[in-house]
């Protein structure tokens, strides 16, 4: 019984961890699908093992996400955390055991800059209920320089503070420029300027996520978020037929522009912001 780090040849293991529960799970399963679990191609992942199986996952990158994990698990992914020192810069996955987590690295970690202890995950796995804005559309390479401004403004909204660039302030755009490249950013844009926007951040094993949904703040109020959602929806279900998000819950206007579209609730999440 213990934690280690795991590598490729865990990967088959990994995946049947991450099956049992492929929606709630499809952050890290996009992150293990891209690494192979090889901690040079990105983040490490910790595995619980009880009895010689694997039973639980702890994505351990800039994000802190358990996964499958019940107390024991989550007591010993605390326990080799401090071992470890913080390299994360939030802890986020289900409200449950997030708390945990949470309770254990608090006296040592904290204090968190903001706990948001209650956020709806959400799931829509067909049409959306709604028309979909047809000026939305997928965001084109040379488009970059339009929506990166847009992405920047949302981050900072929602995080509290400006997105890490590195050392030499390329990584967040050049995050951004991925996601165009692969078909994964959509925006309505108008005379030059983004109005509405979200892209999907994760692809997992039939699932996707959306991220950074955004109206300029000029622009809100006009019912652009519901008709734009239901177009991302459309355009996501293209990639992966499960569509999948979580919001704030005090965001009460972005909680019922989805529920307009057609997601319901399946899970609550809870974050902890450094």
């Amino acid at each position: 019984m213990g934690v280690r780090v795991l590598g490729p040849r865990d990967l088959s293991a990994a995946r049947s961890v991450i099956a049992r529960d492929p929606v709630v799970n499809v952050f890290v399963d996009s992150l293990v699908q891209a690494s192979g679990l090889d901690p040079r191609r990105g983040a490490e992942v910790w595995g619980y093992v009880e009895k010689g199986e694997l039973e639980a996952l702890c994505h351990a990158g800039g994000n802190m996400v358990p996964v499958g994990a019940g107390e024991a698990a989550l007591r010993s992914f605390a326990a080799y955390a401090l071992r470890r020192g913080r390299n994360c810069f939030q802890i986020l996955g289900p409200a449950r055991a997030v708390d945990q987590l949470w309770t254990a690295l608090e006296p040592h970690w904290g204090p968190a800059r903001e706990v948001r202890d209650d956020q709806p995950f959400m799931v829509i796995d067909g049409p959306p209920a709604i028309a979909p804005d047809p000026l939305v559309r997928a965001v084109e390479p040379v488009e970059l320089s339009v929506l990166y401004p847009a992405c920047v403004a949302m981050y900072t909204e929602e995080v509290g503070v400006p997105p890490q660039t590195g050392p030499d302030g390329t990584f967040y755009r050049s995050r951004v420029a991925e996601l165009i490249r692969a078909g994964r950013a959509f925006a309505r844009i108008e005379d030059g300027k983004v109005v509405f926007k979200a892209e999907i951040g994760s692809v997992g094993t039939g699932v996707c996520q959306i991220q950074g949904v955004w109206v300029d703040p000029e622009r809100r109020g006009e019912g652009l978020a519901a008709p734009g959602m239901a177009a991302v929806v459309e355009l996501a279900r293209q990639i992966a037929p499960v569509v999948t998000l979580y919001v704030n819950a005090f965001n009460t206007p972005a909680r019922a522009a989805y529920e307009r579209v057609g997601f319901r609730t399946i899970e609550t999440f809870a974050t902890i912001l450094f």
